[in-house]
């Protein structure tokens, strides 16, 4: 049996910086940019080698929907 694997994908023009993402994800997959969007807001991102499990729990508390989670077996 493989370990289920998650692809976020985050879109970086409409993400807020809310943190919401980062606060409900219990792998801590994602953090905040020190980047800036063009609205002027540091926007969330994977974190190098984190270990997402595809459990969506960022996408369903972002508030903007900016988060979509692929997740593949």
């Amino acid at each position: 049996m493989s370990k289920a694997e998650g692809i976020v994908v985050v879109n970086e023009g409409r993400c807020k910086g809310c943190g919401l993402c980062v606060e409900a994800c219990p792998r801590q997959t994602l953090t905040m940019s020190q980047s800036l969007n063009s609205k002027g807001y540091n926007y969330a991102v994977r974190k190098d080698g984190a270990d997402c499990i595809g459990c969506a729990f960022c996408g369903i508390s972002c508030p903007d929907g900016c988060i979509t989670v692929y997740k593949k077996e």
